[in-house]
């Protein structure tokens, strides 16, 4: 671990904000290619690189999100954001369609998704070969709309409020589709292969850290060191 990687988790280790002035949970921003919960002026941003069929990252979302939201994310101290390795026609239909509506809305529709994921991953296994062939060829709205039928997504977005109508204009925007496979794309090319889940340090990817446990153990390895000789280490 550099020294600068363990003064970053230092920092987050040892920020203790007495009172938060505002939610920053409530605060959510949307950039091109992903969702970013918390206060734009946390020293710190933790990036998940997510699938949403991954049993993994649903393992981490279950053990460990909101550990660290309301630890961290609530008060102030860090952010939050959600990357997306939407790596096939599914995680790209889902992707797309968590971030259908207003910013708000996506940590709602992530949770939704990942409380879901082994009822969709479960028609996902057992599709037809007729079914696969609409997932992976022809007009591609069409081929995401496909997915979002046969996997039963537009169901959970329908008990959220959402209209067919809305989720078809999302699956349509191939504008954003290109965005999301391009950036994972970019990162790819910056990091090399990223298991799901992933996790990096305000852009430092953390190696060999890949669930709640691993990422725990990273955040407390610094405190437990010589931490202050640490920080005060000038960067090599």
């Amino acid at each position: 671990m550099t020294r600068i990687m363990a003064a970053l988790l230092l920092m987050l280790a040892g920020l203790t904000s007495p009172v938060a002035a505002q939610n920053w949970l409530a605060t959510v921003e949307r950039t091109p290619v992903s969702h970013i919960v918390g206060n734009s002026d946390a020293p710190v941003t933790l990036t998940e690189y997510i699938s949403y069929t991954c049993p993994h990252c649903r393992d981490f979302a279950m053990q460990g999100e909101e550990i660290l939201k309301l630890g961290y994310v609530s008060k102030g101290d860090l952010r939050y954001e959600y990357r997306n390795v939407a790596a096939n026609p599914i995680d790209l239909t889902a992707t797309m369609m968590a971030r259908c509506g207003a910013p708000e809305k996506f940590p709602g529709n992530h949770s939704a998704l990942m409380m879901a994921q082994p009822q969709f991953n479960a028609l996902m296994r057992l599709a037809t070969k007729a079914q696969t062939d609409r997932w992976f060829n022809g007009d591609k709205a069409a081929r995401r709309r496909a997915v979002a039928s046969d996997l039963n997504l537009y169901a959970i977005f329908e008990r959220r409020g959402y209209t067919r109508v809305e989720l078809d204009r999302c699956l349509a925007d191939q504008a954003l589709a290109d965005r999301i496979e391009g950036a994972i794309k970019a990162d790819v090319a910056k990091y090399g292969p990223i298991p799901t889940p992933s996790f990096a340090v305000n852009g430092t990817m953390l190696e060999g850290v890949h669930s709640w446990e691993a990422l725990q153990q990273a955040l407390a390895t610094p405190a437990a060191s010589s931490a202050s000789s640490e920080a005060g280490e000038p960067s090599g």
